[in-house]
């Protein structure tokens, strides 16, 4: 798993893999930034003009006040939805990363099967479903766990990702079937590698950059699995 990352890692200066991060950065930007926007105009809607304080009259610029004070929660919301993006980015730059990780370290494979632009969509947008889903109940255990916060989201979400990653990746070289029965047995060593994609995506600037890696080394890690069956 180490090994398959830090393969991953050495090939971020690859022309492929620079042109995936860029867009992947406008990307996350984008949708960031809409998700805000979208946020900000029910805080202006569900906000009066003014308020009536006793002994103190009425207060006004409350719409202001909350704009910038919603600005600050979205900044510490972006480590949560940084989980969503990523799984939105993968569906869409899948084939380019991929692509170029088996060109320099598998060059004699014969070309992959590639998933329909559609496909592959469809797959991450099902998937976004279910990581919101699951974050929004993940969202009223984690006072529960107190310090141990970080450890529950990078667990829960390193499931997710670990599934998400292996299986479009599996597909691209197996029919449905046995990219499904690879992954289950294989559970656990996917848990652990999506969980090492999970952790640095709590991190502002280097999240960015994770799900090429992810793709990457995930692309890794099916070929020494597959080696392995062999």
């Amino acid at each position: 798993m180490f090994t398959a990352f830090l393969k991953a890692l050495g090939q971020l200066g690859d022309r492929r893999f620079r042109r995936v991060v860029l867009l992947g950065i406008l990307l996350a930007l984008a949708l960031l930034a809409a998700f805000y926007a979208a946020f900000l105009q029910l805080i202006w809607w569900a906000t009066p003009d003014s308020v009536e304080i006793p002994f103190v009259g009425p207060v006004t610029g409350l719409e202001t006040l909350l704009g910038w004070g919603s600005l600050l929660v979205m900044l510490g919301l972006s480590v949560f939805l940084m989980v969503p993006v990523a799984s939105v980015f993968t569906g869409l730059f899948l084939e380019d990363i991929a692509d170029a990780v088996e060109d320099r370290h598998y060059p004699a494979l014969p070309p992959a099967t590639a998933l329909p632009w559609t496909e592959g969509l469809r797959q991450s947008i099902n998937f976004l479903g279910l990581v919101l889903a699951v974050n929004a109940v993940a969202l009223f255990l984690y006072p529960m766990v107190g310090p141990f916060t970080p450890v529950l989201f990078w667990v829960v979400n390193g499931f997710l990702l670990g599934r998400e990653y292996f299986t479009l990746v599996a597909l691209r070289r197996l029919p449905p079937a046995e990219a499904a029965a690879m992954r289950r047995r294989n559970r656990l060593r996917l848990w652990a590698a999506g969980t090492l994609m999970a952790a640095p995506l709590s991190v502002p600037v280097l999240n960015l950059v994770i799900p090429v890696l992810g793709v990457a080394t995930f692309t890794h890690l099916f070929h020494r699995l597959a080696a392995q069956g062999r």
